[in-house]
């Protein structure tokens, strides 16, 4: 027998108003369940039975203990397949672990070297470009043109070049189409002459065939590159049937490997300038420490763990700003226990890594920016599954490494180059949760460079 549901707010006309609010302001409507109702909460949102669960023990049942009892929810996942396809953000089950197997070896630490001093080379190409003196820059826009130039360079082995500012356009795009169909039942087809229809099939058709260039390119050149492709294309699933990937499956893991590695990297590394640009003191101690492990030349992979107080404030700032504000919801494919609350089976569950991220049990006086949380004594007195800019269990984030890796090589950069400041007329930003938390409007940040 099923015990009762959680707390939650009265249902009405199907849930359909509690829709409207959570598109209107997720964040805040969340923040207020939690508040309101406590760590487990329940709604009925349209047909489904929807639960949230906001304690770090909660979101390790989800996604470590119990993670064979959940699939993500189908919705979301049907947005993103019309331009990603099949890749590994998508597929389930052993369609998803081939994919996994094979994408595998190109995260080994042993390529981090190689991927470093692109982060390196690209970055101190792209500042000096766009960066030469005293600029008061959208720091939104430079990061994500780097980030794009990053992930071409060690994917493609190459760079976009006029194409950039194109394919900066289309994923803007993709994003907003995204969150608008992930709160509709069902997608209207793109033929139809409906507002925004034209611009998306633009969108999709640009990402899909510049990816398509690369791989024809690649396919017609042959051998190794060295970068991420190449190993694609000559990669075979040696624990499962051998096989090797068709251009079509290349193309899905290079738009999900393309998308996942700059965007939510370049929202990170934003919501990072914001931080270094009012926290004047956390920028000079770290600033003192690069000069300190540096000597005033590049850094390198194995410079990193030596840059702790650069490392710290990169995660403090994907705590307080996380990308993914919420892990990707999960849909109960058996009745599961969770909290102590009985999940029948085909209910939806929610996680959200921000409101888990900013709660005072476990981050004291949590809106507070303090890097030192993050020092590793204090570290090991968390909970589990309190931090999680990246997921966790068997679906954590497969770049993660890869992302800390270039996030803390940026940070390092900057913090050598130039002293920070909010651009004239900057404000406190307004969150932005589309599908990478970013600021509304951009951000202006001024960078002096350093004598």
């Amino acid at each position: 027998m099923l015990k009762a549901r959680p707390p939650g707010p009265p249902t009405r006309w199907f849930g359909f108003p509690l829709i409207g609010e959570i598109k209107r302001d997720i964040l805040g409507f969340y923040c207020r369940m939690q508040h309101e109702y406590g760590d487990s909460v329940f709604m009925q949102l349209g047909p489904y039975r929807d639960y949230s669960f906001f304690h770090p023990d909660q979101i390790h049942e989800v996604l470590v203990e119990k993670a064979k009892a959940f699939v993500r929810f189908k919705r979301p996942l049907d947005v993103l397949r019309q331009w990603n396809g099949d890749g590994v953000l998508i597929t389930e089950g052993e369609q998803w672990l081939s994919h996994r197997r094979l994408l595998q070896p190109a995260f080994h630490v042993k390529r981090f070297h190689t991927y470093a001093q692109s982060v390196v080379d690209t970055t101190t190409r792209l500042l000096g470009e766009q960066v030469p003196r005293e600029s008061t820059v959208n720091f939104q826009a430079t990061m994500t043109d780097l980030t794009t130039a990053v992930i071409c360079r060690t994917m493609f082995g190459t760079d976009l070049g006029t194409t950039v500012a194109d394919i900066r356009r289309a994923v803007k795009i993709l994003a907003r189409v995204a969150l608008n169909e992930m709160f509709q039942p069902f997608t209207w087809p793109d033929w139809l002459p409906l507002s925004g229809k034209a611009e998306k099939r633009w969108a999709m058709q640009k990402l899909d065939t510049t990816i398509r260039g690369f791989i024809s390119q690649r396919r017609q050149a042959g051998g190794d590159a060295g970068d991420l492709l190449s190993m694609l294309l000559l990669a075979a699933d040696e624990e499962g049937d051998g096989c090797r990937l068709t251009d079509e499956q290349a193309r899905d893991q290079c738009v999900t490997i393309f998308l996942a590695g700059h965007d939510t990297t370049a929202a990170g590394l934003t919501w990072l300038g914001w931080i270094l640009a009012t926290h004047p003191e956390f920028s000079e101690k770290a600033a003192a420490e690069v000069d300190v492990v540096l000597g005033g030349r590049a850094p390198t992979f194995a410079d990193i763990p030596r840059l702790g107080i650069v490392e710290r404030l990169v995660k403090e700032s994907l705590r307080l700003y996380p990308p993914a504000i919420a892990v990707f919801a999960r849909q109960a494919v058996q009745d599961v226990q969770i909290g102590g609350w009985d999940v029948p089976r085909g209910s939806v569950v929610r996680l959200m890594s921000y409101i888990t991220h900013h709660d005072p049990r476990w981050y004291p006086k949590p809106d507070r920016f303090n890097p030192d949380r993050f020092l590793p004594e204090r570290m090991t007195t968390l909970p589990a599954c309190a931090y999680i800019p990246f997921g966790a269990g068997p679906r954590v984030c497969l770049g993660q490494s890869f992302a800390m890796m270039e996030m803390t090589l940026v940070a390092t950069l900057l913090l050598q180059r130039y002293r920070i400041v909010p651009g004239p007329g900057q404000t406190t930003p307004i969150l932005d949760p589309s599908l990478s938390l970013r600021p509304v409007g951009g951000l202006r940040l001024t960078l002096t460079p350093r004598s």
